[in-house]
């Protein structure tokens, strides 16, 4: 039997389609009151509004709900333990806890069928539109999963969610789409079920499963039980319930004031369940407005304001970035998915620019029109999965999309360009014209990888230093064509880790473990960066330094102290570049041209430059050994999730990678990462051999300095001096000179610890402190600029902005 996902059914099953107005005969009337528009708006809401059924891409999309419909009414079966033999649900002693959570997953499925049969009885142009036996049909079917497994006397098993949101939110959406047909009994029926497994106890604390993303399903169950009851206490409550989720938290889940978004206590979220978050409060802001029951708080505010300073820094050209999907990144192919539809990075986006548009209808008509031309940009630029032909998207999100597609006055709005630190969360953008890329990590506060339900068992490494990046019109799908379950998890570009074998799913369940390091974060002034990251194995022994220097058309990576006692070979991997399945793309080292088709393997000695046709370039300062590696390799989506796909995959990767050896004590690495370059610029950098200075790589300083960009910016893993800067503690501190006359001097403390000990001294004349936040005690400017900072631990990593005139 399946292991679905706990929040994959509206996903795989296309639940998530529309809800269209009830049509048929009626077993009793709808009042003209506050609960017959609420539920006409529900309608309206999930439906969309102002497309025609007869264009494109709607008519096929209502002709394969048709289909769906059909395929799913000729299999339904009612009998014990099942409403179809391929979902059954009864679980008297479940072998396993895997078991089990399929059993309650299969109720999920139930349900979200049945809600499809009822939306394809609604909608016009599915063959089924007013279909009386296809409604009678449904309401048999509610009928039987009431009295089998969902009421008020069963014990819940397995997964809580599907229990608590999957199954309810289904049900209670078939019952807004057949309520004229449902009789008062099955009314209360049905209302008690969802009472019992989602009492108001629910959301009486804001604490465990009752936070974040999760809060806000719970509150959408509590709403359309309110509607369906017609009590108005239920309204009330969800409404109520939803404050808890708008303030900026200091810990644990939700949005954090740098913009971070966590779900689960320690995993960067905001490309999954934040996404969950996103548009289930814009459904309810939208559903709730204008009735006795309206969302007012002020705090919602912060929820706007989130859009695009939390959720538009992770979307690049449509896709949402993977270093913020948690577990999500590995489902791709369901097992139960007979269309064979790959989940990526594109297809989680998607559902994110429709709730933008959803969300801005309750925003300000000038946040309402700026995110208008964010969408559209990011629409116009998704050249390798078009938003208007993504197949799992709804038809209320395909009609919010298309109205803005077909809106002449919306202009799209450009990539930006720019650094975000995330300290609270351990990430960070980097955007620059042409390209994007993001860095993972992991710290005391957040956890290497999570899994759980069976999901992301590989995931092991992507918390240690994870380097992905994008081009505009290239490589935009570099992440997205079946790379996880076919990439070595041990060599994710931008990572160092140990080839000691990993158990699946080590370290635990829900981001158990995260490593005892506190250095993680770094400095930026928007828009270059320092970014480090004191880097402690999973399981592993290995400890290494690893810091990024995001400049204008390049990264620095610099690698020290890496060390290991596993017996086993240690590597950091430069880049793994997924090539596709023709994988033709030419590879040079040092001029020198690889074959474009044949699998090979070669080390590089004394290696100037790389250069992946097609991709960018690669330059290692001063020369390195570098391994390179074309090779195929085939997974399964199974192999990395139980309830993916058992189809074999084979996709061809070029790999570049330093190896430090067996049980390596003082390893480093140092190379250019310069995206989007062709071979004859990536050569033209490596010849330019006084373009970059490496000032230090070691265990107490990592830095660089540039001076065409009057740049200069070092990490500081402890007190001490790098180039022209002295520290006497831990920090990061990036320093840019101005053509006319002014620097800036960024700093920030990373282990949040220095507790006003913290003293950076910058060997450079300087003339005035023209600006200096609060967290500065003292400036001594002259023949060179001496800072000291107070306690710093309350700035939680943020980086502290000090504006000078030279001297």
């Amino acid at each position: 039997m399946p292991s679905w996902p706990r929040r994959a059914f509206l996903l795989t099953t296309g639940t998530a389609l529309v809800l269209g107005a009830p049509g048929g005969p009626t077993a009793r009337a709808a009042a003209p009151d506050a609960y017959a528009e609420l539920r006409a708006a529900w309608r309206a809401l999930v439906l969309g509004e102002g497309f025609k059924p007869t264009d494109e891409p709607f008519k096929s999309r209502l002709a394969g709900l048709g289909a769906a419909a059909r395929r799913w009414r000729a299999a339904m079966a009612p009998a014990s333990g099942s409403l179809w033999s391929d979902l059954p649900y009864a679980d008297p002693e479940p072998d396993t806890d895997q078991e089990s959570f399929a059993y309650s997953a299969n109720v999920v499925a139930s349900y979200t069928r049945l809600a499809t049969l009822a939306q394809a009885s609604c909608q016009p142009g599915t063959g089924l539109t007013g279909d009386a036996g296809l409604r009678a049909d449904v309401l048999k079917g509610l009928d039987h999963l009431y009295a089998q497994v969902y009421n008020e006397r069963r014990t819940r098993f397995g997964n809580w969610w599907s229990w608590q949101i999957g199954a309810p939110q289904a049900l209670l959406d078939s019952c807004v789409l057949l309520y004229d047909a449902l009789s008062a009994e099955q009314v209360a029926r049905f209302c008690a079920a969802v009472d019992h497994f989602v009492p108001d106890s629910a959301v009486a604390h804001y604490t465990g499963t009752s936070t974040g993303a999760n809060r806000v399903d719970l509150c959408r169950v509590l709403a359309l039980r309110g509607v369906v009851g017609a009590e108005p206490a239920k309204l009330a409550l969800a409404r109520d319930a939803l404050s808890p989720v708008f303030p900026y938290v200091t810990s644990g889940d939700g949005l954090y004031r740098d913009g971070s978004f966590i779900q689960h206590t320690a995993v960067p979220y905001t490309g999954s369940y934040g996404s969950v978050l996103l548009g289930g409060l814009g459904l309810l802001f939208a559903l709730l407005d204008g009735s006795p029951w309206a969302v007012t708080d002020p705090g919602r505010q912060i929820v706007f304001d989130a859009v695009e300073h939390a959720w538009a820094p992770f979307l690049h050209n449509g896709l949402v970035m993977d270093c913020v999907a948690g577990r999500a990144l590995s489902r791709g192919v369901s097992a139960s998915d007979a269309r064979g539809v790959q989940a990526d990075d594109h297809l989680r986006g998607h559902p994110i620019l429709a709730s933008v548009l959803l969300l801005g209808q309750g925003a300000s008509a000038a946040e309402r029109a700026r995110w208008r031309g964010l969408v559209k940009g990011w629409m116009r630029r998704d050249y390798y999965s078009p938003p208007l032909a993504d197949p799992l998207l709804g038809l209320a999100a395909l009609a919010r999309l298309k109205d803005v597609e077909d809106d002449a006055a919306v202009v799209p709005v450009p990539e930006p360009t720019g650094h975000r630190l995330f300290p609270d969360m351990a990430r960070a953008t980097h955007r620059r014209p042409g390209w994007a890329a993001s860095i993972s990590m992991a710290d005391s506060r957040i956890t290497y990888y999570e899994t759980g339900n069976g999901e992301n068992l590989r995931g092991w490494h992507t918390g240690s230093g994870l380097l992905a990046w994008w081009g505009d019109t290239y490589a935009n799908g570099q992440y997205s064509d079946a790379y996880w379950p076919t990439v070595d998890p041990c060599r994710l570009p931008g990572t160092t880790a140990s080839r000691k074998v990993l158990a699946d799913g080590a370290g635990g369940d829900w981001g158990a473990v995260r490593p005892a390091v506190r250095w993680v974060g770094g400095a930026t002034d928007g828009r270059r960066a320092a970014v480090g990251q004191h880097l402690k194995g999973l399981w592993s022994t290995l400890s290494a330094r690893k810091s990024w220097f995001c400049l204008d058309d390049t990264i620095v990576c610099l690698g020290a102290g890496i060390g290991c006692a596993d017996g086993t070979a240690v590597e950091s991997t430069v880049e793994n570049r997924n090539l596709g399945t023709a994988g033709r793309a030419p590879f040079q080292a040092d001029g020198v041209t690889k074959p474009v088709a044949t699998p090979w393997s070669q080390t590089l000695t004394g290696a100037r430059w790389a250069h992946i046709g097609g991709h960018g370039g690669y330059v290692f300062p001063g020369g390195a050994t570098v391994n390179a590696l074309r090779e195929q390799r085939t997974g399964k989506w199974s192999d990395i999730n139980r309830g993916g796909s058992a189809a074999p995959l084979t996709r061809t990767y070029l790999t570049l990678y330093v190896d430090h050896g067996i049980d390596p004590t003082d390893g480093t690495y140092a190379y250019l990462l310069l995206p989007g370059a062709s071979a004859a610029r990536t050569a033209e950098r490596a010849a330019a051999t006084g373009w970059l200075r490496i000032l230090a790589n070691s265990g107490a300083a990592q830095g660089v300095g540039v001076p065409s960009l009057g740049c200069t910016a070092v990490n500081f893993w402890t007190g001490g001096a790098a180039g022209p800067l002295d520290a006497s503690a831990a920090c990061s501190v990036l320093v840019t000179e101005r053509s006319d006359g002014t620097a800036t001097v960024c700093v920030s403390d990373p282990t949040r610890a220095a507790g006003g000990g913290l003293t950076v001294t910058w060997h450079r004349p300087v003339a005035e402190v023209t600006g200096r936040p609060a967290t500065v005690t003292s400036a001594a400017t002259g023949d060179r600029l001496r800072l000291a900072f107070g306690d710093l631990a309350d700035a939680r990593g943020a980086t502290q902005k000090v504006t000078v005139r030279l001297g």
